[in-house]
């Protein structure tokens, strides 16, 4: 039932933001400043991305729902990016950090044969702290499930720019747009 529960409450999430379209987010929202943990319990911050273009996600490993997709879809794009000979870093923000290690974290990861040289899994802060920085920064809800042990958030990917803007938002549960995504990574790279 708890189950049934929380697939309700995230069908519902996934409408709204859907529905919502692009005129409810803020493109070109600058990424708030962070410094983080990475999967290798070293530090990562906003400055390890500066003047790079990357993919921005929110995942953790007890997600019994959408992230095992998600995170195989990152995947998937990750192999595409660099088929393409893209330079792309990929960050997966966990939304559940009290028990995201980063030992979790590079586990988790692991099982999607991610590329770790330039995916990064982020963890190292309180709920309330990750929660106000997608706020500000994606402009999206996360919330505890009260029912369960799981996070509800959403199952977009972010495209930021060079300079840290929010330039885009793409599915990345159903229908990943992978080549659109390539597309914009690229006209950002001219």
């Amino acid at each position: 039932m708890k189950k049934t529960a929380l697939l309700i409450m995230l069908s519902i999430l996934i409408v709204l933001v859907t529905a919502c379209g692009p005129a409810r987010y803020d493109l070109n929202n600058p990424v708030q400043p962070f410094a983080y943990t990475d999967q290798e319990g070293k530090p990562f911050s906003s400055t390890d991305v500066e003047n790079k273009v990357w993919i921005a996600n929110f995942i953790f490993t007890y997600c019994g729902t959408v992230c095992p997709t998600m995170t195989a879809n990152m995947a998937e794009l990750q192999k595409k990016a660099k088929e393409a000979g893209l330079d792309v870093e990929f960050v997966s923000f966990s939304v559940d950090p009290e028990r995201d290690t980063p030992e979790a974290l590079k586990t988790y990861l692991s099982k999607f044969n991610a590329d770790f040289s330039n995916w990064h899994a982020l963890t190292g802060y309180t709920f309330e702290e990750i929660k106000t920085f997608i706020l500000k920064s994606f402009k999206t809800p996360i919330s505890k499930d009260p029912n369960s042990d799981q996070v509800i958030h959403d199952t977009l990917l972010y495209l930021v720019d060079q300079k840290g803007n929010l330039v885009g938002r793409y599915d990345g549960m159903t229908d990943v747009p992978y080549d659109k995504i390539i597309e914009d990574i690229k006209l950002l790279q001219q």
